[in-house]
């Protein structure tokens, strides 16, 4: 598996790259959210990737972080998701938008996405919803890889886990906002919330 290429950007042409390593031209796709925060072509450029293998083909897709390739990951493993789909989410919403967007169970939002119609957005939150309930961590975190989040998503997390829905968690740290400021304090006055 190649893990990161370290080298000279050549060319660009979205969804294209090719990135020069030890006199080798590296073909890569990329989503925009990389496209974004790539230098001029003849910079130096490091990229994160993942080689997805075929019957017909070997691609090598590219990323600016850690969080996008977690979530093209986590992506292509759902059902009727492909690496173009996946390519085309990352393309329109960023790994934190799509992370609220599986919390909120948005899938208004993500059929704004070209490519993602309204059986596709519900399959996502489904599996992706199921899949961050398994780790038992907080849900954007899950999704996009280590580091903490914020005491709210924190508790929001540790809600899901004792199996709250993500709508009903998130109602429940609405009502009690105010009167806390810590994970902990959170997570107890939306007990005490959901007790009453």
């Amino acid at each position: 598996m190649i893990g990161f290429l370290n080298g000279v950007l050549v060319a660009k042409q979205p969804p294209q790259l090719l990135v020069e390593v030890g006199g080798v031209g590296y073909e890569v796709e990329a989503p925009m959210s990389t496209f974004y925060q790539l230098p001029e072509a003849g910079a130096p450029v490091r990229l994160l990737t993942h080689l997805l293998v075929r019957e017909d083909a070997h691609v090598l897709y590219g990323f600016a972080t850690e969080e996008e390739r977690q979530l093209f990951r986590n992506l292509i493993k759902v059902g009727g998701i492909g690496a173009r789909i996946a390519l085309a989410i990352l393309s329109g919403i960023s790994v934190e938008a799509f992370a609220r967007c599986v919390q909120a169970e948005d899938a208004a939002s993500l059929t704004k996405i070209p490519g993602v119609g309204r059986k596709t957005a519900e399959r996502l939150i489904v599996e992706m919803r199921d899949r961050l309930r398994q780790t038992g961590a907080g849900v954007a975190q899950s999704i996009i890889g280590s580091g903490a989040g914020s005491p709210a998503d924190e508790a929001f997390g540790a809600l899901v886990a004792l199996g709250y829905r993500p709508a009903e968690a998130q109602r429940l740290l609405k009502l009690v906002e105010d009167k806390a400021a810590t994970t902990e304090a959170m997570i107890r006055a939306a007990l005490q919330a959901a007790a009453r």
